[in-house]
């Protein structure tokens, strides 16, 4: 099989001008002009201005625009679901190759799909989201087979991939482990938050976009630009705190990063072939769900502003995502949330989905604020909903009663341009034929070109119509290479935050010997409700450990004890605030997010809901006071305080892998010594504890002195709650955090402080 790339691609290069790239079989020839070469991508041999290379991206997709018809701009509208190359294993669809699965197919795992040929033939889709990948050569040839195929079709509009964030922290690896397709490994966008350094998170944007293209990912469905403010979100860690000012720099310095192209690749303003589109996401801002319910539930679509906080939100997309140093300007695409913002729309007076809303994305987003880039919704917001309870069904919160093309209609019509996970035009099109007996079809034809010219301007910019084909050796060679897994690596380090270091404890001393206890899981279900065994592990890769550390099988046989926590309800926390055995037991079903170990009684909630209505509930009252839960992994704080009380006076290092925010009082005093980090970053850990490197992380958000001043706080206000202070008298509020000297006290504190 052959892993380099294909002899059928084909490359000239213009003197001072575009290289261009294209395959044998596609029907595409070259047009000469003026000494200059250009990409016959209509086939009829002539030079049409969206063919020319030299024109400006704005104009060349105006043109191409108006030479579309009406199905290929529904088509153009699509953002498809997720792909796995190979498909094996897609867990949101059956995948087939030729009819058959994968592994009876005999296909190349670079090989197209039957589904995904179908996208670009049948539906004339232009936008693919990637998932899972076997490696950065099998991703890169998929990627110009993808290609290949979509410049053989007319007009011949080549495809942008997009992506998830993928720069995850792989806690079974040491950091420069990055062969096979791997990439570098950094820590949470929150954690990169802990580090107040822009600058770092710039460089973050760089590697990544280089790294993305070295896959065929011309389009990153990040970053999430969210003000955390509510600190019960589960998605709290994929923002960049509860900071206003903080949040801005850090969703700046990420887009600048990620779609700034180096001098020589540029073709326009920032724009060129090493740019990465970066799509911001969620306006108005998703972290203020009533009650730290997520909208991705239809019990947690209602976002809440007891605060008449919205235009705090806003600022890290208007001061930051919008307000580029580089050239590049702004963001290229925008995603509004599935949040209804409840009694925020100040024109129309709905309580709709962002996406549903006038008022949000034309009214506020493109006139108040002037952008006139891409917006695509979230995933899957036109389809019908099933149960409450369920992440499995259509989004469509507010407009329940419509019908899917209604639901499109409605969505074009607020100014949006693309839906996501909607893989069929035949709802777009049956919306267009829906608003010309609304509007006529001249304005219906000039609202998708509208959508049309911003969706395919992006595609211009990061030059994917010169060339759009990838080396798959050049691939391999660079994501996940030694140089951007070291400096995921000390990303990671710099995320690490010591709130606790009791009569200098740490760094350890060398030979000591350290106990480590095994940690217990009970039954829980994961994110798509599967059912997640109960067991004993030792918490840390024990290979990676010893590395590191004298270990000593028994408390009574060690110098000191290191104890790894994961933040209460870790795993349940993402379904979290809902019920169905409460419902089913007469309640309404909501009930607490709680963010403590012990069984926690909502006392001080709020005796009626500010938001609540579904077409599946017969009641508005969504409150939870009163109510009872018990997290998951209680059992976590039971084996801290056995360990201490094993240890008698010898000290013992907590280690809690948090998501953001959390209640410490119930074992705070129990720990010498207390490090925060954002999700599992053990080898970091160890760098420190072993005096290799100092922490220099500081807390993005305020920890909490208990549950009653959670329930108190407003969802949309940041640094409303009075904070823990340890047995040191240290208060656990925003940007603190210590070193080896004591408390952190430097430039960042002095610019961000209290945001």
């Amino acid at each position: 099989m052959n892993k380099g790339l294909n002899p059928n691609i084909l490359f000239k290069k213009n003197d001072n001008g575009a290289l261009l790239a294209w395959h044998g079989d596609s029907g595409v020839s070259l047009l000469e002009e003026d000494g200059l070469f250009f990409k016959d991508l209509s086939k009829d041999g002539v030079l049409h201005p969206y063919e020319d290379w030299r024109l400006p991206p704005k104009e060349r997709a105006k043109d191409l625009a108006a030479r579309m018809s009406v199905e290929q701009i529904a088509g153009l509208m699509l953002y498809g679901l997720h792909q796995t190359v190979p498909g094996e294993g897609n867990p949101f669809m059956p995948v087939l190759y030729g009819g058959k699965a994968f592994s009876e197919s005999g296909a190349d795992v670079s090989d197209l799909s039957d589904g995904q040929i179908e996208a670009l033939r049948k539906e004339e889709m232009r936008h693919l989201l990637i998932a899972q990948v076997s490696g950065a050569s099998d991703a890169a040839r998929w990627n110009n087979n993808l290609q290949a195929l979509a410049e053989s079709l007319p007009l011949g509009i080549p495809v942008a991939i997009g992506t998830d964030p993928r720069h995850g922290n792989d806690n079974s690896k040491e950091f420069n482990a990055g062969s096979g397709g791997d990439i570098s490994a950094w820590p949470e966008e929150l954690g990169m938050a802990a580090s107040f350094d822009p600058g770092l998170v710039r460089r973050f944007g760089e590697i990544a976009a280089k790294e993305y293209r070295a896959l065929g990912i011309t389009s990153a469905l990040s970053p999430q630009a969210d003000l955390a403010t509510e600190p019960r979100w589960f998605r709290f860690s994929g923002t960049f705190g509860e900071s206003a000012h903080l949040a801005a720099d850090m969703a700046r310095a990420y887009i600048d990063g990620m779609q700034t192209s180096g001098k020589e690749a540029r073709t326009f303003e920032g724009w060129g072939s090493e740019s990465v589109a970066a799509m911001v996401k969620h306006w108005p801002g998703g972290g203020c769900g009533e009650g730290g319910r997520d909208a991705h539930f239809a019990f947690g679509k209602y976002s809440v502003f007891p605060g008449g906080n919205l235009q705090e939100h806003l600022k890290p997309f208007t001061e930051g995502a919008f307000e580029l140093k580089d050239g590049t300007k702004k963001a290229a695409a925008v995603m509004p949330y599935y949040t209804v913002p409840f009694d925020q729309d100040s024109a129309e007076g709905e309580n709709v989905g962002c996406s549903y809303s006038k008022y949000l994305i034309t009214d506020l987003l493109r006139e108040t604020y002037g952008y006139d880039g891409v917006v695509c919704t979230d995933w899957g917001i036109t389809t019908d909903q099933s149960e409450i309870e369920t992440v499995m069904t259509g989004k469509c919160w507010g407009a329940e009663d419509l019908t899917q093309a209604q639901r499109c209609l409605k969505i074009l019509m607020a100014g949006v341009d693309q839906f996501g996970g909607l893989s069929e035009k035949a709802p777009v099109l049956e919306a267009y034929r829906l608003g010309i007996e609304i509007y006529g079809e001249e304005q219906m034809r000039l609202r998708f070109e509208q959508s049309a010219v911003r969706i395919l301007t992006n595609l211009f910019l990061t030059g994917l119509f010169e060339n759009p084909y990838v080396d798959p050796e050049q691939s391999d060679r660079i994501a996940g290479c030694a140089e951007f897994m070291q400096e995921g690596f000390e990303a990671q380090v710099k995320s690490v935050i010591l709130l606790k270091n009791n009569d200098g404890v740490l760094p350890l001393k060398k030979n000591v010997k350290v106990y480590i206890p095994k940690m217990f899981t009970k039954e829980s279900r994961d994110w798509f409700g599967n059912i997640v065994p109960e067991h004993w592990d030792f918490p840390t890769d024990r290979t990676l450990a010893e590395k590191y550390l004298t270990l000593a099988e028994q408390a009574e046989d060690a110098d000191c004890a290191l104890v790894f926590l994961h933040a209460p309800d870790g795993l349940n926390r993402a379904a979290g605030g809902y019920s169905v055995e409460d419902r089913k037991n007469g309640g309404n079903g909501y009930v607490p997010i709680s963010l403590q170990y012990r069984p926690y009684t909502a006392k001080k909630a709020r005796g009626v809901s500010i938001a609540g209505g579904d077409p599946k509930e017969q009641f508005m009252n969504r409150s939870f006071q009163g109510k009872t839960v018990t997290v998951n992994n209680e059992s976590d704080l039971d084996i801290l305080l056995e360990t201490k009380e094993r240890m008698g006076n010898k000290p013992v290092i907590a280690v809690m892998a948090s998501l953001g925010p959390v209640v410490v009082s119930e074992f705070e005093e129990k720990a010498d010594a207390l490090l925060l980090t954002i999700g599992d970053l053990h080898q970091a850990v160890l760098e420190i504890i072993t005096g290799k490197k100092e922490p220099s992380g500081l807390l993005p958000f305020q920890i909490p002195a208990d549950m009653d001043t959670v329930e108190m706080q407003q969802e949309d206000v940041a640094f409303d709650m009075r904070c823990h202070s340890d047995t040191e008298g240290h208060c656990y509020d925003f940007a603190y955090g210590m070193n080896w000297g004591g408390l952190i006290e430097d430039e960042r504190t002095r610019k961000y402080g209290r945001g």
